[in-house]
């Protein structure tokens, strides 16, 4: 049934789409709780607190979810919408012969940014791989199931058996994504600065980068005004990475930090980034902050 829904959402035009997205943030927004405590907190903490931009973010969250099923059921449409001027980032990277790890933060459409490298950079030769958490509805599993693999490009599970499998493509000259700014669980992550405070963040990026020699590249769409499409951009991560995990897990966030500042009303503000898995240290810096 939810596939079926999904499917009938997906015809309607991509601006209506988001238009009706963008009520349903600012409607969600309005209403008080932890989301919205959350939103204004986190983008306090990077410097933004004016109102009218939270609305906004906030709104950009509604516009993400509903183009999203247009973005899978209609996807030749959606990627005749997409423009980038950083296309030479990749390109060169995958020039060296060397695997590439896209690092893909909640920001603008992330299915976007993964069909995008699908067609642009992974062929049958080298089919890329994207990392997904395994929803915990199987209906959602279901869905996800029949949208993320797709011609040159295969979703393998957030456990072991898709670390290796990302080992395998990443050595043998392939694309790989993920995303880098979910909390990971207790070990398997580093408490490493985001916008000025403690964040726990995943070490698998730097860890497969080290064991496979790949290239790290940050990367997010833009979502452009009015259904235009959208704009991807790409940060290459400066090498050589450190030795030290937490220096890596650094070293992803500000670049990740440096792709949000671009458009900071679509990244995810919303999204309980601060948070301390069960099991984990506290945080350095953790008395600083009472919520």
């Amino acid at each position: 049934m939810l596939i079926f829904i999904a499917r009938l959402v997906a015809f309607l035009p991509l601006p209506v789409l988001q238009a009706l997205g963008r009520m349903l943030g600012r409607l969600v927004y309005a209403m008080p709780g932890k989301y919205r405590r959350h939103l204004r907190a986190n983008a306090a903490q990077a410097g933004y607190t004016d109102p009218a931009f939270l609305r906004r973010a906030a709104a950009e969250v509604g516009a993400m979810i509903l183009e999203t099923p247009r973005i899978w059921f209609r996807n030749d449409d959606c990627m005749k919408r997409v423009v980038s001027d950083d296309e030479h980032i990749a390109l060169d990277a995958l020039a060296e012969g060397r695997g590439v790890l896209f690092l893909t933060p909640h920001l603008g459409s992330f299915e976007i940014t993964a069909w995008h490298g699908r067609l642009k950079h992974a062929s049958p030769e080298k089919p890329g791989l994207v990392m997904y958490r395994i929803p915990r509805k199987a209906i959602l599993a279901s869905l996800l199931g029949v949208v993320r693999n797709a011609p040159n490009m295969r979703a393998v599970p957030a456990n072991m058996k898709g670390v290796r499998e990302f080992v395998r493509a990443l050595k043998r000259g392939a694309i790989a994504g993920m995303l880098p700014d979910q909390v990971p669980s207790a070990g398997e992550g580093a408490w490493a600065p985001f916008f000025g405070r403690m964040a726990y963040t995943v070490t698998l990026p730097g860890r497969l980068c080290v064991q496979t020699n790949a290239i790290l590249i940050a990367t997010a769409s833009e979502r452009l005004p009015h259904g235009q499409g959208w704009r991807v951009h790409s940060v290459r991560v400066p090498e050589p990475l450190p030795e030290d995990p937490a220096e890596q897990a650094a070293l992803i966030n500000a670049a990740m930090e440096g792709l949000i500042r671009r458009f900071p009303e679509q990244y995810l503000w919303g999204y309980n980034r601060y948070k301390t898995p069960s099991g984990a240290p506290p945080a350095p810096d953790a008395d600083q902050y009472i919520r």
